[in-house]
């Protein structure tokens, strides 16, 4: 049977183009520019560009992003970094480096392995004007947003050079190429292994004629005058054979092209159900192998995988592993950030042949030899024999990890990992949503730290020297930590939890949701949906635990009533919901709609942790919004109170609104639970003229103590915006009965999820055998040992608490059923 390489260079044949080559040497011009290079050139612009923008033909990629980086940065932006992601080839940072600017190595994508928009977005903002240049890779040929990078550079004042060397061939629903029109240098290879297959060469593509012939300069020395060099340059051109090799490949790319997309499309359908692969876009996706991740389950053995692969005739790789981040060379020269989606991915790629001389029956053959070396059961076979775990977490942010984290303090986590199953919607564990918000936390940097800080998990107490964690670090005397630093400390925890879990026997399931469960025979029967594949799956487990987090509904502003209205019959088209206001890019938002008001007015309705949090953004973020005095009320039904450590001081600083019932008796803390914390308390004692403290003369506060409080109902009539921060709503898993109905929660009537165990009720207040709950929303209100004000009503929710107290609340249960079921 032949051998299928996993790369089989296809350039045009040099002994078919005698007529031409003799062309060339008849003319006697080799390089420089020559007609043959214009040419091609020319017809590249017209047929894979739609004949938009121009062309650059250059000796190779690496050259044309070292040129197109160079002229980016040569005066404009004065900055040194140049921001790009971990998947991509050691050229990437090599030609920034080159160009005279540092890598900044960026996290990626869980869905489709690019730059991670969140990421993006968080270090540009934090590190501003120092950032030069963005860097995108157009991951294995997959098309990218590059509106959003026009976007991305028009706000934050960077310079856009897009890495596509695997994107030659790439074309939207139109079919025009990857890159046409875009406003900056889009670079390609032109590699023998690439699918637009020469020998060696690279193609630049750009909206911008000018822009073009400026690189042309470049790339001869900078010379745009004979001999005369005015601009940084080397030698960078491509010379009239290579030239003519990549016209003739022009010439019959389009049929290569469509058979490449027939191979593609074979091993996507090959494939669903039993491993993860790119996200299908509109149009053709140019590879020049096909990438694949294995299961988690089987990263281990992916060297040994490729070797058996290797005996049966299968070529096989995993680019890129290391990633770009693991490089040795680029982490002595870079600055990485916590990469925990790039390490899980680049772990798990399997790269697979995919050529011009294969046919559909070798990618059927390459799968059928896989599956046989893997032995991943048909899903067929899995949906006729549900598989059985005696626990599945429902969430693997950070409540779900956090029980976790505390079953590893204690040294319980290979006991609990045996059976257990995590379904985690996103591409890795452990950070949730907290990256996305652009505030601080109210938690302090001890707080973080201290699940790591002497963690009985060699794995995770190492992650004491973690970048992300010594950025974390770097807040211990601040008030809090700003939530995009916290993101990466929370998956690199993840991370080590995942591979801790697995190592034990346990199951860490991403890109994985869980669509409902149902109580039949004394067991959950869950169903699970992959969210590449929209493949379903069935499981029995004995326990779950609900970590889903929480959400602002929307039927909460319609039900919700202030001064004899509801929310949304008083402020219509005013009215915002905080968590849009919180998330990054959410002031933004709030400075645009109010843009144009001399002396703006809004209105903050709420006494929540994140009505303090929304107003505190909204007086200190910059550029600041023009308030007048009284710009901001915040309307609050309950009283707001501080937290102190000890009574005494709370008296020495003269507060004494307080009484027996406010004060914990386990810790001594006032207000231990009821208290705002860090930058709300601040604004608290401001706002109470606590100890002196001058209230901020634009922020006024109006508690609401009537449903007729007319005062109330004029404040938010006037308001430009109103934004209502109510709290958050449990994202509870539908459970059903036996017969499929659904089972009533007490969350549904606006009750507590969980009674004081942690143990999910439902409708009567009763709860329900083997569900737990967890995290954000969950209700849960910590009492006996574990402390509390007895004045307390509402519920209480910290990362601190989940990782200590309330998560082993949960293992202990859980190991307890285990030791009972065994008896």
């Amino acid at each position: 049977m032949n051998r299928l390489p996993l790369i089989t260079p296809h350039p045009p044949r040099l002994s078919t183009l005698t007529e031409r080559l003799r062309t060339i040497e008849d003319s006697g011009i080799y390089s420089n520019n020559g007609p043959v290079l214009r040419a091609f050139e020319a017809d590249a612009t017209r047929r894979l560009f739609g004949g938009q923008g121009a062309c650059l033909a250059v000796a190779n990629a690496t050259l044309g992003l070292m040129i197109a980086l160079r002229d980016a940065v040569s005066d404009g932006p004065t900055g040194r970094f140049a921001l790009m992601p971990a998947l991509t080839f050691a050229a990437t940072a090599q030609a920034a480096w080159w160009a005279g600017l540092t890598p900044l190595i960026c996290d990626v994508d869980a869905d489709d392995w690019s730059m991670a928009a969140d990421e993006e977005e968080r270090l540009l903002e934090r590190h501003g004007a120092q950032i030069a240049a963005i860097v995108p890779y157009a991951t294995f040929g997959l098309g990218i947003d590059l509106d959003r990078y026009r976007w991305l550079s028009k706000r934050f004042g960077v310079a856009v050079v897009v890495d596509a060397a695997a994107s030659l061939g790439t074309t939207d629903a139109s079919n025009i190429g990857f890159g046409a029109g875009a406003p900056f240098p889009v670079v390609f290879s032109m590699h023998a292994t690439k699918p637009f297959a020469t020998q060696e060469g690279g193609l630049i593509h750009c909206a911008d004629p000018d822009r073009i012939e400026r690189l042309r300069a470049m790339a001869n020395f900078g010379f745009t005058a004979p001999r005369t060099s005015t601009l940084p340059g080397l030698n960078a051109k491509m010379p009239e054979v290579m030239a003519l090799v990549a016209q003739a490949r022009l010439d019959d790319f389009a049929k290569v092209s469509r058979h490449r997309d027939t191979l593609a499309n074979a091993y996507r359908d090959a494939i669903i159900g039993r491993y993860t692969a790119q996200p299908r876009r509109a149009g053709r996706q140019a590879l020049g192998f096909f990438p694949l991740l294995l299961p988690s389950e089987r990263t281990h053995e992916r060297d040994t995988i490729i070797a058996r692969l290797d005996q049966e005739g299968i070529g096989a790789g995993k680019y890129f592993s290391p990633h770009l981040g693991e490089q040795p060379w680029v982490r002595s020269i870079a600055h990485i950030e916590s990469t925990p989606v790039a390490d899980m991915v680049g772990a798990r790629l399997l790269s697979l042949p995919l050529s011009d001389t294969m046919t559909t029956d070798d990618v059927a053959r390459a799968v059928d030899t896989l599956d046989r070396i893997v032995a991943v059961k048909p899903r067929a076979a899995q949906l006729a024999a549900p598989a059985h775990v005696e626990t599945m977490i429902i969430g693997g942010g950070p409540a779900g990890t956090a029980m976790l984290t505390a079953a590893s303090r204690h040294g319980l986590l290979p006991e609990l990992s045996r059976g257990l199953m995590i379904v985690e919607r996103d591409g890795a564990i452990g950070g949730g949503q907290l990256g996305r918000y652009a505030i601080t936390s109210d938690s302090t940097a001890q707080t973080f730290l201290s699940a790591i800080e002497g963690n009985a998990d060699p794995a995770i107490a190492a992650l004491a020297d973690h970048p992300a964690a010594l950025a974390v670090a770097r807040h211990r005397a601040s008030l809090g930590v700003p939530l995009a630093e916290v993101g990466p400390l929370l998956r690199a925890i993840g991370d080590r939890l995942h591979a801790s879990i697995t190592a034990c026997g346990g199951t860490v399931k991403t890109g994985t949701e869980a669509l409902g469960a149902r109580r039949k025979d004394g067991r959950w029967h869950v169903r699970l949906r992959d969210t590449a594949t929209h493949r379903d799956a069935d499981y029995v487990t004995d326990n779950l635990v609900i970590a889903t987090g929480g959400h602002q509904p929307l039927d909460r502003l319609v039900t919700q009533r202030v001064a004899g209205a509801s929310l949304v019959e008083i402020a219509a088209d005013r009215l915002l919901q905080s968590d849009s206001v919180l998330a990054r890019g959410g002031f933004e938002m709030v400075a645009d709609l109010l843009a144009g008001k001399r002396a703006p007015r809004i209105a903050v309705i709420g006494g929540s942790t994140s009505a303090l949090t929304t107003v505190a953004l909204l007086l200190r973020e910059r550029p600041a919004l023009p308030f007048g005095a009284g710009g901001i009320t915040l309307l609050h039904r309950r009283p707001l109170r501080p937290f102190y450590h000890s009574v005494e001081a709370a008296h020495a600083e003269g507060f004494t609104d307080f009484g027996p019932n406010d004060i914990c008796p386990i810790s001594g803390f006032v207000y231990r639970l009821a208290g705002f914390r860090l930058e709300a308390r601040e604004l608290v004692l401001r706002m109470l003229g606590v100890d002196g403290r001058a209230p901020d003369p634009r922020l006024t506060l109006h508690r609401v103590d009537c449903d007729h409080d007319m005062t109330a109902r004029a404040i938010l009539e006037q308001a430009d915006l109103v934004v209502a921060a109510l709290g958050y709503r449990p994202r509870a898993l539908a459970l059903e009965d036996a017969d499929g109905q659904p089972l009533p929660l007490a969350a549904h009537g606006g009750a507590p999820m969980v009674d004081d165990a942690c143990r999910v009720r439902d409708a009567a207040g009763e709860p329900l055998p083997g569900v737990y709950g967890i995290g954000l929303a969950a209700g849960f209100v910590p009492s006996g040992r574990l402390g509390g004000e007895a004045s307390f009503v509402g519920q209480a929710n910290g990362l601190w608490l989940w990782q200590n107290d309330v998560g082993m609340m949960i293992v202990d249960q859980l190991l307890a059923g285990r030791a009972k079921a065994a008896a």
